[in-house]
């Protein structure tokens, strides 16, 4: 059995880490505490952004980020609202970054 952070800590830690990088971050929606998917909105503030969600590789067989969605934020943040209406338990953590920086390739943050 392939243990797993609660999704909730993973956020904590998340965000601290961010917070120490000097990237602002906040949760714009709480999901479930123990086992709630996580999606990133990565904003740059031009009026676009990005989605990153978490994926299953098969033929890499690893865990890796993908773009969920991309381009005008408004778009966007109506991606994330259809996927918070199927799935409630769903966080989203928004960064508010000009250079585009997530830290999600990171050591530490990717699994």
């Amino acid at each position: 059995m392939i243990s797993r952070l609660a999704a909730g800590f993973w956020v904590r830690a998340y965000l601290a880490r961010l917070g120490q990088a000097g990237i602002p971050a906040y949760v714009a929606a709480h999901g479930d505490e123990t086992a709630g998917a996580v999606i990133v909105k990565l904003a740059t503030l031009d009026g676009r952004a990005r989605a990153l969600e978490r994926s299953y590789d098969l033929m890499a067989d690893a865990r890796a980020w993908v773009v969920l969605a991309e381009g005008p934020e408004a778009e966007v943040d109506a991606v994330l609202a259809r996927a918070r209406a199927r799935d409630p338990d769903l966080w989203v953590i928004e960064i508010e970054d000009r250079a585009g920086r997530h830290l999600l390739g990171e050591e530490g943050l990717s699994e």
